[in-house]
């Protein structure tokens, strides 16, 4: 495997992209869904589990981990990737989302983000030079610039200043990293993403992505989406960002989404994605399947003894019942949640795979538009 990240495009069929990520601790398929590994675990789901689902990297989070158990320990005791017990590739977020969610314990100027601890109220500073130690100390082989996520609705001057501020923070994060890759902070192969801004207006978008494009980062992400916003402005905003983006990095679409946000964001160009859903709504019950996500709860499966799909190579969605799936989380067992979330992230390693097949014969469109037709028909109970 060689040493230095980077990005190669295999095929296209439209604007969806079939691809390879080269990172030194292997190959990312693209598209791909990254589980969310918020504290240094994907909730409920074992690492071998992530694995066999075809899960090619996961996600951390910066900001819960830099307070619990702190970056530095995590450092003394292996790196995140050992600490864990997961050999493959993992990106991490700056922080900047769960920082700017603290509206009432944070204060946001051109240096940082001062803020207090959601866990013990102890204060910190977050820059865009201490979220790349951090990462760096993680041993993540993707980081993300620290930018200004603004919550919609807002008005345009705030977006544009959140824009502009993410853009200067992109150059301050891009020369600390280089920084860190001088004195061994940082090794060959990681890499840094930068992330687009801009609300929902179209110039502003296009502004921050040929502004980031000109850093030549290693690959771009578009933030500040599905933050509440119709889906058909968040498609059009993703499709002005993308527009402006190099066909030879990667492009990540942070925190998305439902499976037909996916397969719409694929077909405009996208090529990474994460998001909490499928565990969160295996916690709750829910499972996603090719005929649409199911609530166990529903008493219409207290004695269904058909699994949740018998074609499925995930145990879990394969081996158990839905009657026994709807017992466990009647009783609110920790089983129930268990089986959930492993069968809902084997479905959407299942979604992307299906995707990456599409593309690479050509019929993406077409597979698009029959997946969707079953999954929106289907039972919505």
């Amino acid at each position: 495997m060689s040493q230095e990240f980077h990005y190669k495009l295999i095929a296209s069929d439209g604007a969806a992209r079939l691809g390879e990520v080269h990172t030194p601790r292997g190959i990312i398929r693209t598209p791909a869904f990254m589980p969310v590994g918020t504290a240094a675990t994907v909730k409920a789901v074992y690492v071998d589990q992530l694995e066999a689902a075809g899960a090619d990297i996961i996600l951390g989070n910066t900001y819960h981990l830099m307070l619990r158990p702190g970056a530095e320990r995590v450092a003394r005791l292996g790196g995140l990737h050992t600490f864990m017990r997961w050999k493959r590739p993992i990106l991490t977020d700056s922080g900047g989302f769960q920082v700017m969610s603290l509206s009432k314990l944070r204060k946001i100027n051109d240096e940082g983000v001062a803020f207090q601890s959601h866990i013990d109220g102890s204060r910190h500073m977050l820059t865009p030079e201490r979220a790349v130690e951090i990462q760096c100390l993680l041993g993540s082989d993707i980081q993300m610039q620290l930018d200004e996520c603004v919550a919609l609705p807002a008005s345009r001057d705030e977006v544009a200043r959140a824009m502009q501020r993410s853009l200067d923070w992109a150059l301050r994060a891009k020369t600390a990293f280089a920084a860190q890759m001088e004195t061994g902070g940082a090794r060959p192969g990681q890499a840094l993403f930068g992330i687009v801004q801009g609300g929902t207006e179209p110039d502003l978008r296009a502004q921050s992505a040929q502004a980031l494009t000109e850093l030549d980062l290693p690959g771009y992400a578009v933030g500040g989406l599905a933050v509440g916003e119709p889906q058909d402005v968040m498609l059009r905003t993703m499709a002005v960002a993308t527009a402006h983006l190099p066909a030879h990095k990667p492009r990540y679409l942070m925190g998305v989404g439902t499976p037909i946000d996916i397969i719409e964001s694929v077909a405009r160009g996208i090529d990474m994605f994460d998001c909490v859903m499928p565990t969160r709504s295996g916690r709750h019950g829910q499972a996603f399947t090719w005929n649409g996500r199911m609530n166990l709860r529903n008493a219409a499966y207290a004695e269904d003894m058909t699994p949740l799909d018998p074609t499925s190579s995930c145990p879990a969605a394969r081996d158990y019942s839905r009657a026994y799936l709807h017992h466990l989380v009647k009783s609110e067992e920790y089983l129930g949640a268990m089986l959930l979330s492993w069968a809902n992230i084997a479905f959407y390693q299942e979604l992307m795979a299906a995707m990456r097949l599409a593309i690479a014969e050509g019929r993406f469109a077409a597979w698009a538009a029959e997946t969707k037709a079953r999954l929106t028909s289907a039972r919505k109970s």
